[in-house]
């Protein structure tokens, strides 16, 4: 199995949540049936396709399908899943072998072989949707299989993070009989072989998920079934869970009333546990746009933009800014924009825009996914509008869509300038930096940034110490700066708020910041 350094385990104490707890093989002792726990998010997913989603779809994938590679509670390293065992069999981390646990079927009866798992990860590269994710398998050459148990990933280069991709719910394994091999499935439908299986789904609306009782691998299920439901409103959602509709907040709960449950939770029977996680919030510019293509403009507004402004009005202080693209806690992260840009200087980006002969205020679309990321969205871009008109230089018009037809919208270029959020696939700076840079990336908005593409990234994934890679992200982080295609914005905390007869809720966020369903219980069962 892959092994990982003392970076790792420095890293632990920001990625990994709660104390370790004993897992192994599912196993289930409950002695009657309960009703299932209902989970409250803002998080709907854009798709039921893995072989179409990076984004917040992989919350439900994490729970219904299965990868070889998976984390237990508090692990900050991929443990086998599906997969008994997975090592690098060379010296030079090309190629990798993962060897399945025997019987494993899908939910269906079907078996679970190498082949499926080979079928799975190259319909992924077939397809190949525009933002999807195979920009996550640039490194992969070729699937082969051995027998009915074994698979090996032929790299075309070192690739030491290549485990942390193979845990990524993108590659979630999908039964061959249901998908296509050239085509996304559009029936609403998972054929999967994860703890649970999807019994019902209602788009933007709720998954009933119910044991799978053939699943064999790492989650310790500790639940017969789980609801989530899918808000549109953060407001609606808090309502829910203190009128005990439901029983969980996962993500969209609002900095307002995390300060509130905070304080005052215990009084009305919540409970807030608080996670130190890597997400980030950034803006991305559309290099086809006349205005946003233009360095200067960027530049401009890097210097004007107030990012404590932003965390203390907006967010309550519940995130901090953010002035690299990788965030506090992790190998390779600066304050490079900091150090280029400093505190926010409206003089200073005026002088930017007059030496490249602009003179008018220039005229802005900035755009925001109106249920993604919880109600706190709307007030932060209505902040970023008016620091930049409150400095003459900039005039702003706001728009907005639902996340499912937004994630359409920048994969499509639509957008001039666009915020975007970002839950790591993996705990690793290099998930910081690759998934934005080169023509394949997640934003649909190709960033030619090479020397970060043939030479950064390459020479850190040589190193399999991880601890040993900084100097290639500070690099890289500097050319992000002078380039200023990304903007980063903040770093924030994971806050889950629930009942307090629910528990498992500290354990219940991996590395990547998606929740485990399986670790919900209630305390009066089990």
């Amino acid at each position: 199995m892959f092994k990982r350094d003392r970076y790792l385990r420095q890293l632990a104490a920001v990625s990994a949540i709660g104390m370790v707890a004993g897992c192994g093989v599912f196993s289930s002792d409950s002695s009657e049936s309960e009703s299932p726990i209902v989970v409250g998010t803002t998080s709907a997913p854009s798709t039921l396709d893995p072989a179409a989603a990076w984004d917040g779809s992989w919350e439900l994938f994490r729970n219904v399908f299965q990868t070889l590679l998976n984390y237990n509670p508090g692990a900050s390293e991929p443990e086998p899943d599906a997969a008994e065992s997975c090592r690098f069999t060379d010296t030079s981390t090309m190629v990798y072998s993962c060897t399945l646990r025997e019987g494993l079927t899908f939910s269906d009866g079907r078996e679970l072989d190498a082949q499926a798992v080979k079928y799975s990860i190259d319909r992924i590269k077939k397809i190949k949707v525009n933002g999807g994710p195979a920009g996550l398998l640039g490194s992969l050459s070729r699937v082969q299989v051995k027998g009915d148990r074994e698979v090996v990933f032929h790299l075309n280069e070192p690739d030491a993070t290549f485990p942390f991709v193979l845990s990524t719910p993108a590659m979630s394994i999908v039964n061959p009989d249901e998908y296509a091999a050239d085509k996304l499935r559009e029936d609403g439908k998972i054929s999967g072989s994860g703890p649970y299986s999807l019994s019902s789904y209602e788009d933007g609306e709720q998954a009933e998920l119910v044991s799978n009782d053939t699943y064999k691998g790492i989650a310790d299920r500790k639940n017969d079934g789980v609801t989530i439901r899918y808000f549109k409103q953060s407001s609606e959602m808090v309502d829910a869970l203190k009128d005990k509709q439901i029983d969980v907040i996962y993500r969209g709960l609002p900095a307002s009333e995390t300060v509130d449950i905070q304080a005052n939770g215990k009084d009305e029977g919540l409970q807030l546990i608080e996670n130190s996680t890597t997400e980030i919030s950034y803006l991305v510019f559309n290099p086809k746009d006349p205005w946003a293509k233009r360095p200067e403009v960027r530049k401009a507004i890097a210097q004007v933009i107030d990012r404590p402004s932003l965390a203390h009005k907006v967010y309550k202080d519940t995130v901090e800014p953010l002035y690299s693209m990788i965030p506090r806690g992790l190998v390779g992260h600066t304050t490079s924009f900091f150090d280029s840009f400093g505190n926010p200087n409206p003089d200073k980006a005026k002088k930017i825009l007059t030496e490249a002969g602009i003179t008018d205020p220039v005229p802005l679309q900035l755009w925001y996914t109106s249920d993604r990321y919880g109600s706190q969205t709307k007030p932060a871009f209505e902040e970023l509008k008016r620091q930049l008109e409150e400095s003459g230089l900039f005039t702003v018009t706001l728009k907005s869509r639902p996340w499912k037809t937004y994630v359409q919208g920048y994969q499509n270029g639509e957008y001039p300038v666009f915020g975007r959020g970002w839950f790591p696939d993996f705990a690793d700076a290099d998930n910081f930096v690759a998934p934005f840079v080169g023509q394949d990336n997640a934003l649909g908005t190709p960033y030619v940034a090479p020397k970060i593409t043939e030479t950064l990234l390459p020479e850190s994934r040589r190193k399999s110490d991880r601890g040993a890679v900084a100097k290639e992200f500070e690099e890289a982080q500097q050319i992000v700066v002078e380039d200023a295609r990304l903007l980063p914005l903040w770093q924030g905390k994971q806050f889950v708020a629930a009942s307090e007869e629910i528990s498992g809720a500290e354990q219940s966020i991996d590395p990547a910041t998606m929740m485990t369903m399986w670790t919900l219980s209630r305390k009066t069962s089990w």
